[in-house]
């Protein structure tokens, strides 16, 4: 017997254990314990439930290899083995499901995200083309219910954006957006571009999972909290108050702002969800190389040559790099109708998985 086989019957040995736990009556009467066990059995269900169904279909495949065999009939036996072959195949789409439910989880996947957008190389043009990006994810995210809160961003005069940070919320945030984290490269005519050349310019997309409370201990004294009056694009949208907030934490020097909300108290605590977030990143990292390492690969340095995605108006063509996919449907792929592309990205990363490469 494979090893492949022998964890499933452990995984479908231990879901039976806790299906019989969640009917003790003594279980049943600790609320917390039972919450505890039917968190547990719920993670071991699908894939419990698809060994099962395997093991159904092994036993139907040796019965009709058994009947084949003894049967005399010549059009029973032939029917036997039509089954016995039918459920053959079967078996191997199932191994393959079994495969992809086997591969280890991120353990990200279901929490809530921090976005960061910001315009790289390109002036103006990369400002925005960095906001036509933010409006694609707001448009995605009202599309798959998820709520989008914005801590800080900074505007351009002409409408740009030179950096947006935002808070979404909802079932699987992290889990629908991982992937856009890298350069966007845009090619395109500007508006201001009077002899009708093509420029190249870039923004980048940085996407982080939240963090909980009790996974970062952010200490009072190693954070400064600076009050100030919050800015906007020439001028626009200014407040008399000191509403805006800008944390520095001194033992990693992350610093956050957040201007977004007229309450102090609200920016402070947009400011320290955002920190929490990037101090588990940092501290899921083994030392600060590693960390720095691991935010250019989600950002990149913004240059023109690195890229995750080309968007090419002339051609109404959206390009990932990383798997080699083009559509030419730019048109409503700019307005949020990304999920051909993220659904694509989700499969390239299991194939790599199962091929055991990184992604």
């Amino acid at each position: 017997m494979d090893k492949m086989i022998l964890k499933l019957q452990g995984i479908y040995a231990r879901y039976e254990e806790l299906s019989r736990q969640m009917a003790d009556p003594s279980v049943i009467a600790d609320t917390s314990r039972w919450t505890e066990i039917a968190k547990a059995q719920s993670e071991l269900s699908e894939t419990a439930q698809k060994y099962a169904e395997y093991a159904a279909c092994e036993k139907e495949m040796s019965e009709a290899a058994e009947a084949a065999k003894s049967e005399t009939d010549p059009e029973m036996k032939a029917m036997f083995y039509d089954e016995e072959q039918s459920c053959r195949q079967r078996l191997e789409t199932i191994r393959e499901e079994l495969k992809i439910l086997l591969l280890p989880k991120d353990k990200n996947d279901e929490r809530n995200c921090i976005m960061e957008i910001r315009g790289g190389a390109g002036g103006e043009e990369a400002a925005l083309f960095a906001y036509e990006l933010y409006r694609m994810y707001l448009n995605y995210c009202e599309r798959h219910r998820l709520k989008v809160e914005e801590v800080d961003k900074s505007e351009t005069e002409l409408g740009g954006i030179k950096e947006v940070v935002l808070n979404i919320s909802g079932k699987g945030a992290y889990k629908q957006l991982k992937f856009e984290s890298g350069v966007h490269r845009v090619q395109r005519v500007p508006e201001t571009e009077s002899q009708g050349r093509v420029h190249t310019s870039t923004a980048t997309v940085a996407v982080l999972p939240e963090a909980e409370d009790v996974e970062v201990e952010i200490r009072d004294e190693d954070v400064r909290v600076d009050v100030y009056r919050s800015s906007g694009a020439g001028g626009q949208k200014v407040n008399k108050t000191e509403t805006a907030i800008r944390l520095t934490h001194y033992p990693t020097g992350i610093v956050v702002t957040c201007q977004d909300e007229r309450s102090q108290l609200k920016n402070k605590e947009k400011a320290f969800k955002v920190l929490r977030s990037r101090l588990y990143d940092y501290y899921n990292s083994r030392n600060r190389s590693e960390y720095d390492a691991h935010r250019k690969s989600l950002v990149g340095r913004g240059d023109r040559s690195e890229r995750i995605r080309t968007y090419n108006f002339p051609q109404g063509r959206v390009t990932d790099h990383r798997i080699g996919l083009s559509l030419y449907t730019l048109d409503s792929f700019i307005m949020g109708d990304i999920e051909e592309m993220t659904n694509a990205l989700a499969v390239a990363e299991r194939e790599a998985m199962l091929a055991g490469e990184e992604f």
